[in-house]
């Protein structure tokens, strides 16, 4: 799980690009499949026999510098990759874009301009969307229509956040938009209700762990991804090796005894 790939070091929404390309070259060379999401939900029922060590490379928010610094190195190593989008968002950004700004703020800076609704200077638009779908390399699916806590909406907001966002995107992108990514990670039985009801078939969480054969769709857990590559290397190690990752899992339960 990412968010932001740009050059302000410390945050821990961000990696930066030098980082970022050191994991995606590991990825690459030590012989990970990037899945799709739709080869992630076949592996999960059991429709799609992985014989490699694979990986779901997933970003939150649509961030401009997606475009700027982590869609170039994704093609450079071949590597597909998913991101999760907020429509009001995208659709402000395109209506006020003038260009790609030269700078690119930190996050705590890019949510403050997008209160002040200036989405154009950090948010991805329609145009770049389609560039980056169009190289076959990355999907678009739903973070909402605008980013709300969806455990505590009455059923016709919840219904049109969920809603409208897919909508919206399977028109922009003709294609069925069929995931969804919780914003702030927060959700309930309640709320996974709604999701299946407007038709989504999987729901990503910021719940750290790995996707099994078997697992929940419902309940899908990601981990978030540090700026430093031989941690990124030991963690992907660790989680796609069975027994490396039980023996990891019970140390930490021993810790927090």
């Amino acid at each position: 799980m990412y968010h932001h790939v740009n050059l302000h070091k410390g945050d821990m929404f961000t990696v930066t690009p030098e980082v970022f390309e050191g994991q995606m070259a590991y990825i690459a060379k030590a012989g990970y499949k990037a899945l799709t999401l739709d080869e992630l939900l076949a592996f999960i029922k059991g429709d799609l026999d992985l014989r490699q060590k694979a990986v779901a490379i997933t970003f939150d928010d649509g961030w401009l510098d997606n475009y700027i610094y982590a869609f170039p190195l994704l093609k450079k190593y071949n590597l597909r990759a998913t991101i999760f989008i907020i429509t009001d968002w995208i659709e402000e950004s395109s209506r006020k874009s003038n260009g790609i700004p030269a700078f690119i703020p930190t996050n705590e800076e890019s949510k403050a301009l997008i209160i002040k609704g200036e989405t154009q200077k950090v948010v991805l638009t329609w145009e770049l969307i389609s560039q980056m779908a169009d190289s076959g390399l990355i999907d678009f699916y739903s973070h909402t229509k605008s980013h709300l806590d969806c455990n505590n909406l009455t059923e016709p907001h919840i219904l049109e956040e969920l809603g409208e966002s897919k909508r919206i995107l399977e028109i922009r992108l003709g294609k069925p938009c069929s995931y969804l990514c919780w914003p702030y990670g927060s959700y309930s039985a309640r709320a996974i209700s709604f999701a299946k009801k407007v038709g989504y078939e999987a729901l990503f969480t910021i719940e750290r762990g790995v996707v099994k054969a078997g697992s929940d769709p419902f309940s899908i857990k990601r981990n978030l991804v540090e700026d430093n590559v031989s941690r990124f290397r030991q963690r992907m190690r660790i989680d796609t090796h069975s027994f490396l990752f039980e023996l990891h899992q019970l140390y930490l339960r021993m810790r927090r005894r």
